[in-house]
C-alpha cells in the first residue's frame, strides 16, 4: 500500500518489489534489488527516507523517519523481522537482526552487525565493523556496548542524550511531560489524516 504523505509520494524503483501488504508513505526513495516484505512499514514523518541498493526489510519491520531526522539506509543492508528504526543513518552491508531498535541521530558504520533484540540509542555512533551482542545497548558517541544487566550505566549515557529533549523539544523535568509529549506527538501525526492512497 502506498499513500502521498503532505505531498510527496513514494518512489520505488521498478526491479524493487514491496508487498503488497507493506506501507509505504511519503518521501521514500526506495532503490533497485530491494525487497520489501509483508507488514512493514516505510513511512517519512516530514523527513526523506532513502533505501540504497538490495536492501531487505523483512516482515514487520518499521522505518521511520521525522523531520528532524530522516532517514538514509545504504546499499546490501537487511532490516530483520520486526527491527525498528526511527531517524538513523545505516551505512552499506549492515546486518540488522530480528527485534532491533535503532533511534534518532543514530549512525551505523559499515558492516556493522547489531544482533538479536540489540538497541542503538539516540545518537549513538557505531564505526565501521561493530558487532552489538545479543540484547545489549549501544549508547553514546563513542558507543559504549553494554549488557542490560547494567542499567545504571546505560541510563547514564542516555541521560545525558536527552531523549525528550532531542526527539520531542520537552525538557525531561517538565511536571505533566506524558501530557505534553502525547498530546504534541498525536498533533504531528494527525497530518497523516490528509493522505491520500495512491494503490
Amino acid at each position: 500500500m502506498r499513500f502521498e504523505h503532505l505531498g510527496a509520494q513514494p518512489r520505488i524503483h521498478p526491479e524493487a518489489v514491496v508487498a503488497p501488504t507493506a506501507v509505504v508513505s511519503g518521501d521514500v526513495r526506495i532503490g533497485p534489488g530491494c525487497q520489501v516484505l509483508h507488514g512493514a512499514v516505510v513511512t517519512s514523518e516530514g523527513g526523506g527516507i532513502t533505501l540504497g541498493e538490495n536492501v531487505v526489510v523483512m516482515e514487520n519491520a518499521l522505518i521511520r523517519a521525522t523531520s528532524v531526522n530522516p532517514v538514509h539506509i545504504g546499499s546490501h543492508v537487511l532490516v530483520g523481522p520486526m527491527a525498528s528504526i526511527s531517524g538513523a543513518t545505516i551505512a552499506d552491508e549492515v546486518f540488522l537482526a530480528t527485534g532491533t531498535r535503532v533511534f534518532n541521530g543514530a549512525r551505523i558504520g559499515e558492516r556493522s552487525e547489531v544482533r538479536i533484540n540489540a538497541v542503538v540509542h539516540l545518537r549513538t555512533v557505531l564505526p565501521p565493523e561493530t558487532v552489538v551482542p545479543i540484547g545489549w545497548v549501544a549508547v553514546g558517541d563513542p558507543a559504549q556496548i553494554l549488557s542490560p544487566d547494567r542499567h545504571d550505566e546505560i541510563w547514564a549515557a542516555q541521560r545525558e542524550l536527552d531523549f525528550p529533549g532531542y526527539v520531542f523539544g520537552l525538557d525531561r523535568d517538565t511536571p505533566d511531560l506524558m501530557v505534553q509529549l502525547t498530546e504534541r506527538y498525536a498533533a504531528s501525526l494527525a497530518r497523516h489524516s490528509g493522505d491520500r492512497r495512491l494503490d
